[in-house]
């Protein structure tokens, strides 16, 4: 029985894991849990799904419009590596949506109309766990039990979507995002108390609308999960997020537009075998300061491979 009982715990284990940066990844004031979970070294995940958003800008919150009444719709694809380093593991996730947007906002004391689709902005993201996940193979791990994981990330996000500068609202930002992040894992039996804090810093967007310069403040932000295992491999999340900063300035002017919003989301993973997953992921703003609140829901299917799984 021993032997029968170790198998189902890697196999409930192994479907625990994911990335990071799925559903909500691809999005601005994404809602992630599991970030700084532990997996065997050398392990793959790929994962493919479809995304809804309605409401603010999804991919650039802090963009200078009121009023936005936009949907989009998205498709992702991602891959994530985990590695050892110094004894813990880390993880490389690269995340690249392609989406159609439409709809209208105010800018500049008028109604914009706008429709778009093509590759929005990518995502490459590092993670280290520094404390409490260690560097494992798949029969190791049938015996590793969590406890507090502390790890932190880099966050990149590339100018790769589609972008028009005779265009208020794009799908591309044209411009770079840099977001290190430190986060906090505890487990308590089949329960575990997730927090992140990070920064996220912008480059210069030089040719915004209309020729303009854009710069941004950096947007400070905090996250916190309580997750819940009630079957081996599946699991539940309840979320909230906080953002505070990233005013933009416009050639030189600074914009009324300091972000303090708040997010409150839930994630649901289910294993379908020893090598896939689903997730289904929704989130809506509670609160925003201008009024850039969105709601999102997003449907990912994960596949795992490699480490002699």
């Amino acid at each position: 029985m021993g032997t029968v009982s170790n198998a189902s715990r890697r196999i409930g284990y192994l479907a625990l894991l994911g990335l990071g940066l799925t559903a909500e990844g691809a999005f601005a004031q994404s809602i992630e849990p599991r970030n700084y979970s532990n997996a065997p070294v050398g392990m793959n995940f790929a994962i493919a799904g479809i995304a809804r958003s309605t409401g603010g800008v999804a991919f650039d919150p802090a963009l200078p419009v009121k009023n936005p009444d936009l949907r989009v719709w998205a498709g992702f694809a991602g891959y994530a590596r985990v590695f050892e380093l110094g004894g813990q593991t880390g993880r490389v996730d690269l995340v690249l949506p392609y989406a159609a947007l439409s709809g209208t906002a105010d800018y500049a004391g008028r109604v914009v109309t706008r429709e778009q689709q093509g590759l929005g902005d990518s995502v490459l993201r590092v993670s280290y766990n520094m404390l409490g996940a260690p560097a494992l193979t798949v029969p190791e791990f049938s015996h590793y039990t969590p406890d507090l994981v502390v790890g932190v990330s880099l966050e990149v996000v590339a100018p790769t979507g589609a972008y028009d500068d005779r265009k208020a609202v794009n799908l591309g930002s044209n411009r770079w995002a840099i977001k290190p992040e430190f986060g906090l894992s505890k487990a308590l039996g089949p329960y575990s108390l997730e927090l992140a804090t990070a920064v996220t810093f912008y480059t210069t967007n030089e040719d915004f609308f209309g020729g303009s310069e854009r710069k941004q403040d950096p947007l400070y932000s905090t996250q916190v999960h309580g997750v819940y295992t009630f079957a081996p491999g599946a699991w539940v999340s309840l979320s909230a997020n906080y953002y505070q900063g990233g005013r933009t300035h416009i050639d030189g002017k600074a914009g009324n537009d300091l972000q303090e919003n708040w997010r409150l989301g839930a994630t649901v993973a289910m294993p379908l075998n020893r090598y896939q997953s689903v997730k289904f992921t929704a989130s809506n703003g509670v609160y925003a300061r201008t009024g850039n609140n969105m709601s999102l829901m997003a449907l990912a299917l994960q596949t795992r491979w490699g480490a002699g799984l």
